[in-house]
């Protein structure tokens, strides 16, 4: 069964995003699925380029795992916004997306807002490669 850019992009969101699911995450991948994040320097703690859906899962729970020993900060869903993009080829979509962290102690108070880019190849309704756009130092 084929599901829309929409479905896709909502269902990988409260996978990762919202819930930190590693095993939910990867399965909005097909097999041989690839996650990149070509910002990302090779030493960082998020992952630059998982390859293979049980790669990404594996890399993903313990990504997971550190940052909840963190500040565990989610996602202000209704500040956060997104428009998603279609293009020429029916496999390719974008997400401009807009994500807002509720302001803390460290802001001053102030909302952080991260803005970001995901290009999205699918097949089959799954995820078949991702590239995610953003600010590495967002991810330390």
């Amino acid at each position: 069964m084929s599901r829309t850019p929409q479905e896709i992009f909502e269902s990988y969101v409260h996978a990762g995003a919202m819930t930190r699911n590693a095993d939910a995450l990867a399965e909005n991948f097909t097999e041989d699925g690839v996650f990149e994040a070509p910002l990302m320097p090779a030493d960082a703690p998020f992952p630059r380029r998982l390859v293979g859906r049980e790669e990404i899962r594996a890399a993903m729970a313990a990504y997971y795992e550190r940052q909840a020993k963190g500040d565990g900060r989610r996602p202000n869903i209704a500040k956060s916004g997104y428009v998603l993009h279609t293009t020429a080829d029916p496999e390719v979509f974008i997400a401009e997306i807009d994500t807002v962290f509720d302001g803390d102690g460290d802001s001053g108070g102030e909302d952080v807002v991260v803005s970001l880019v995901q290009i999205f190849r699918v097949r089959d309704g799954k995820i078949a490669r991702l590239r995610d756009y953003f600010a590495p130092a967002l991810m330390s």
